[in-house]
C-alpha cells in the first residue's frame, strides 16, 4: 500500500475522537442505515469489553482535508453509532441533573464530555459545533442530539433520520451506571476499548486503490459511496442544484447499487467503462472513470448512463431475471446462452453484450450471445487459454459496436479481431481429445456439456433432469481394475468414461450388464458406448475422439 499516505494505524474511538480532530461525511455520502440488529451487536461488543478490555472495530478509511480535517471515506455507520453510544450516556446523566443528583459535579461531567467526544458549544446559542459533521440528509437532526441531547419529532420525518432518532433512544435505555460517576466510567471504557484501524489517504484516487486492495482480501469497503461521492461533487460542482433534483438523483444511484448487489458493483463500473473506452484494469479504473465525468455535462450523462446499463448487466448475470420476460419475446432465447456463462462463471463478455443490447435488434443480439457463447465454451472451457488476451479483444469489439462501425452480430463474427480469438477447428478437436474435469467438483458443468452434444445429436436434453453415470466406475473395485487393465488410474476425469442417464442405477456393474442398460436409453452417447465389444483404454480413447468431432459441430461458428 505504498500509494497511501501513512501507514494504517490502530487508534482508540478516544483518540480517533480527541485532539481538535473533525471528521466529515461527505455531502452525498449514503445515509445512516444502522439498525436494531446492527444496535444489538454493538452493544453485545460493548458488554464483552468488561471483560477482554477491548473489541476490534475494523478498517477506517480517512482522506485528509487539512491538518486537523478529516473526510470519512468509510466507516461513519460506525463513527456515528458509536457517537450515539456516547450521547445517549450522556442523556443518563442529564437525567440525574434534572432530579438534581450531585447537579454540580454531573453539570461539569457534561461539560467535559462534550468537549471530550462531541464538540464545542458556542455559549450564546448552546448549539454545538460538532467533531462529526454528517451527511445532508443526517444533519441536522444529529446537530439536534449533540446540542439538546434529544432527538427531533418532526412529522414527516425521513426513515433515515427516524433510524438515528431510533438509535439514540435504544442505547438511552441501556443500563451504563447509576450515579455520573459509573456512567462517565462506562464512556471512557467504550471510547479506550474500541480499536480502529485507521488509513489515511491523500485524494480520492488513493482512496479508491485502498478499496480495490481491502476487499481484494475480503475485507467489504463501499466502492460504490465512493464514486457516489465523486460523481455528485461534480454533478454539483458550481451548479447549484434543487433538493428535489439531488433527491432524484440519490434516488436513481440507490437503484443502481440496488438492482446490481454491492459486489458486482465494479465489475459493472468496468465493463461499462471498457465498451466506451480504452481498457483499464481495475486499478486503473476509478482515475479513468474521473475523465469520462471531469464536467457536470458529462457527470450527468455519465450517471444517465449508468441507469440505462445497470438493468441490462443485472440480467446479464441472472438468466431467470424477470426483466427478461419484460423484453421482446425474441430475447427468450438468450437464457440457454447465459446459463452457459453463469454456470462457467464467464463475465468477459459482458461488455460487448452490454454495447450491444440498445443497438441490435432481438434477433442479432441472440446471435451475437451466441457466437460468445461458442466462443467461450472453445476458448476458455475446454482450451484454457488466457483471459488476458481476451479481455483486451473484447474491449476492441466493444468499442466498434458502441461507435455503430458494426451493427449486425456478422460484422463481429467475421472480423478478424473475433476470428484471431476463436480458436479453429484443429486446436479445439485435439484440446477435447484428451480433456479431464474432475466430475466430484464439476458434476454440473460436465452434465452441461455432455447435454448440449446430446441435444446436437437430435435428443434435446435438460441437463439439470439427467444424472452422470462413470462407465468405469470412478473408484473401481478389483474387478473393474483387471477387466479395464492399463491406465485404469489416469481416467477418472476423462471425459471419454461419463455419459449421461436418467438415473444411476448401475454403480459398479460390470460393462456387459452395463451395455444392455445403455441400449434400453434414448440417450445417443450411451447408446455409442454400447457399440463397443469391451471397455479399455483404446475404446475410452476412440470413444473420446469421436466425442471430439461431435463437440466440434456442437459449439461452432461459421465463417
Amino acid at each position: 500500500m505504498s500509494f497511501m499516505l501513512m501507514e494504517p494505524t490502530n487508534q482508540t474511538f478516544q483518540e480517533l475522537i480527541g485532539n481538535g480532530v473533525k471528521y466529515q461525511v461527505p455531502r452525498f455520502q449514503r445515509d445512516y442505515a444502522w439498525d436494531k440488529a446492527q444496535w444489538e451487536d454493538l452493544w453485545g461488543d460493548i458488554e464483552t469489553i468488561e471483560e477482554e478490555h477491548y473489541h476490534y472495530m475494523g478498517y477506517i478509511v480517512l482522506q485528509r482535508k487539512s491538518q486537523h480535517d478529516f473526510e470519512v471515506v468509510d466507516g461513519q455507520q460506525r463513527l456515528i453509532t458509536l457517537s450515539l453510544v456516547i450521547l445517549a450516556a450522556m442523556k443518563n446523566i442529564q437525567l440525574l441533573i434534572n432530579k438534581e443528583n450531585e447537579t454540580a459535579e454531573n453539570i461539569e461531567r457534561l461539560r467535559v464530555l462534550t468537549e471530550r467526544y462531541i464538540g464545542s458549544k458556542n455559549p450564546i446559542s448552546l448549539r454545538v459545533d460538532s467533531k462529526l459533521s454528517l451527511n445532508r440528509n443526517n444533519s441536522a437532526n444529529f446537530k439536534e442530539i449533540c446540542s439538546h441531547l434529544e432527538s427531533l419529532t418532526k412529522r414527516g420525518q425521513t426513515n433515515t433520520n427516524k433510524l438515528l432518532n431510533k438509535c439514540f433512544k435504544f442505547f438511552e435505555s441501556k443500563k451504563m451506571g447509576n450515579t455520573g460517576q459509573e456512567i462517565a466510567e462506562f464512556i471512557e471504557r467504550v471510547s479506550s476499548g474500541m480499536i480502529f484501524t485507521k488509513i489515511v489517504v491523500q485524494d480520492d484516487l488513493n482512496a479508491y486503490k485502498v478499496f480495490e486492495t481491502l476487499n481484494a482480501r475480503g475485507v467489504q469497503l463501499s466502492t460504490p459511496d465512493l464514486l457516489k461521492n465523486y460523481i455528485f461533487s461534480i454533478v454539483t460542482k458550481d451548479n447549484p442544484i434543487a433538493d428535489d433534483e439531488l433527491n432524484e438523483l440519490d434516488e436513481n444511484w440507490s437503484e443502481i447499487v440496488e438492482q446490481l448487489g454491492e459486489s458486482n458493483f465494479t465489475d459493472f463500473i468496468r465493463y461499462h467503462h471498457n465498451f466506451q473506452a480504452s481498457l483499464v484494469t481495475k486499478k486503473d479504473l476509478f482515475s479513468s472513470v474521473r475523465k469520462l465525468a471531469n464536467t457536470p455535462e458529462k457527470a450527468y450523462a455519465y450517471l444517465r448512463s449508468l441507469s440505462k446499463y445497470a438493468p441490462v448487466y443485472a440480467s446479464l448475470l441472472n438468466p431467470h431475471d424477470e426483466w427478461w420476460a419484460n423484453q421482446d419475446v425474441a430475447y427468450r432465447e438468450v437464457k440457454k446462452y447465459l446459463e452457459g456463462f453463469e454456470l462457467f462463471n464467464i463475465k468477459q463478455p459482458f461488455t460487448i453484450f452490454m454495447a450491444a443490447f440498445y443497438d441490435f435488434s432481438p434477433e442479432e443480439f441472440i446471435k451475437l450471445t451466441r457466437y460468445f457463447y461458442v466462443l467461450t465454451i472453445r476458448y476458455n472451457v475446454i482450451c484454457h487459454h488466457s483471459p488476458n488476451e481476451q479481455e483486451s479483444t473484447y474491449n476492441k469489439l466493444a468499442i466498434k459496436i458502441h461507435s455503430k462501425e458494426y451493427i449486425r452480430a456478422s460484422h463481429v463474427k467475421n472480423s478478424e479481431i473475433f476470428k484471431k480469438l476463436y480458436p479453429d477447428d484443429n486446436a479445439f478437436f485435439n484440446a477435447f481429445q484428451f480433456h479431464k474435469m474432475p466430475s466430484k467438483q464439476s458434476s454440473k458443468k460436465i452434465r452441461f456439456l455432455l447435454a448440449e452434444i446430446e441435444t446436437y445429436l437430435g435428443h434435446a436434453t435438460d441437463s439439470s433432469k439427467v444424472t452422470l453415470e462413470h462407465i468405469c466406475p470412478y473408484n473401481p473395485d478389483e474387478h473393474w481394475n483387471d477387466y479395464f487393465g492399463e491406465g485404469v488410474n489416469d481416467i477418472q476425469d476423462r471425459l471419454g468414461d461419463v455419459i449421461l442417464l436418467e438415473t444411476d442405477e448401475l454403480k459398479r456393474a460390470n460393462f456387459a450388464e452395463k451395455k444392455q442398460a445403455y441400449l434400453q436409453t434414448h440417450y445417443p452417447l450411451a447408446k455409442k458406448i454400447a457399440s463397443y465389444e469391451k471397455w479399455n483404454l483404446q475404446n475410452l480413447n476412440d470413444y473420446q475422439t469421436w466425442l471430439s468431432k461431435q463437440a466440434v459441430e456442437t459449439w461452432k461458428v461459421s465463417f
